[in-house]
């Protein structure tokens, strides 16, 4: 049973069975395409111009999908990347002037000279193909324990948005002096807006456990997902200034203290990750529940329907993006060492409609 919990609609749930997994998906089945293979722990998607693919690969490489194959060498490797189970070379952002001044970010986790480890945002330029001249924007902090977030949006306003984890420290995600369980909002260059909620300090939005996943619909609101503590993993309407509970609260709470999510996993785990908008329709891609979860979006992003696609069929989901043909791309995540032992063939799907 995979239930959905809102706090728009009491309970809105999909049934799948394990043992026959598309018998009881939504109606049209999509079409399901290998866009690239052999991939080594895939984390982030970007498109640019022309139905150019960028994707990390959490050892630290950079790789490039054109013109519908995967380049055999990489555009850029990142060798002060420290990578293990839930840290490496994670999110991905191309600027929105990219076509003009080929700036893409990354977030990774690396080593201070002072035996730290951090969070690091970094500019490259691309040109030549080529990604290189690599400019430090932000360190965030990080951990070789995991919860880490690390994934990088621009928003309509053109401001990087960056997820942050707690760290596996619970209590950082409720102080403001510390950005580990948290959503950061920085100008492209690092410095802090002055519009930001708290005076002088990137913190957008707080009390989250390990948001990996950020996503603006069309009128400019952001989305993000989190996993709870035992279950109540969440997807939240991230508000500025909004606190988010974690670790006071997990789920549907009702505490007027904090903000409750539009939906949340109950008793279940969905481990979400990677997050896309496409129209009123919410895509959310599942590490530990394996599957992609399709929602249908209110006008005040309530959930009012939910289903289950590709449930056990390519194992753990790390991201999602829409592509310019309006398909959803997805990366697998079976050579991330955070579930079953599978062959480490991680792919790039391209899931139509």
């Amino acid at each position: 049973m995979l239930a959905l919990v809102s706090t728009q609609c009491d309970q809105v749930t999909a049934q799948q069975s394990k043992d026959s997994p598309g018998s009881q998906l939504a109606p049209g089945q999509p079409t399901v395409e290998v866009v690239a293979r052999g991939l080594a722990v895939p984390w982030a998607l970007a498109f640019a111009s022309g139905g150019r693919l960028f994707v990390t690969e959490r050892p630290g490489r950079i790789r490039l999908v054109a013109d519908g194959r995967l380049q055999r060498e990489p555009i850029a490797v990142l060798r002060a990347v420290t990578h293990g189970i839930e840290t490496g070379l994670l999110g991905l952002a191309l600027d929105p002037r990219f076509d003009d001044n080929g700036f893409l970010y990354v977030c990774y986790t690396t080593a201070t000279p002072g035996g730290g480890i951090v969070n690091r945002v970094s500019r490259l330029t691309f040109r030549d193909g080529v990604a290189a001249n690599e400019t430090v924007v932000i360190d965030l902090p990080g951990t070789v324990q995991g919860h880490n977030g690390c994934r990088v949006k621009f928003g309509p306003d053109s401001k990087l948005y960056a997820s942050m984890g707690d760290q596996r420290q619970r209590e950082l995600a409720q102080q403001l002096g510390s950005l580990a369980g948290k959503i950061v909002r920085v100008n492209a260059d690092g410095s802090v807006p002055t519009d930001n909620p708290f005076a002088g300090s990137p913190v957008y939005a707080l009390g989250l456990r390990n948001p990996q996943g950020l996503a603006f619909d069309r009128k400019g609101r952001l989305v993000a997902s989190d996993h709870g503590g035992d279950g109540h993993d969440e997807i939240n309407h991230i508000r500025p200034g909004a606190n988010y509970g974690w670790p006071r609260v997990e789920g549907k709470a009702g505490d007027a203290r904090y903000t409750d999510p539009i939906i949340e996993s109950g008793d279940d785990t969905w481990a979400p990750s990677g997050i896309a908008i496409r129209g009123d329709e919410l895509f959310v891609t599942n590490l530990k529940g394996e599957r992609l979860l399709r929602m249908t979006l209110g006008p005040d992003l309530e959930v009012t329907h939910a289903s289950a696609l590709l449930v056990r069929k390519y194992g753990r989901l790390r991201d999602v993006v829409v592509g310019p043909d309006g398909a959803l791309y997805i990366t697998t995540s079976n050579g991330d060492g955070g579930g079953e032992a599978r062959t480490a063939d991680d792919r790039i799907l391209k899931v139509t409609p």
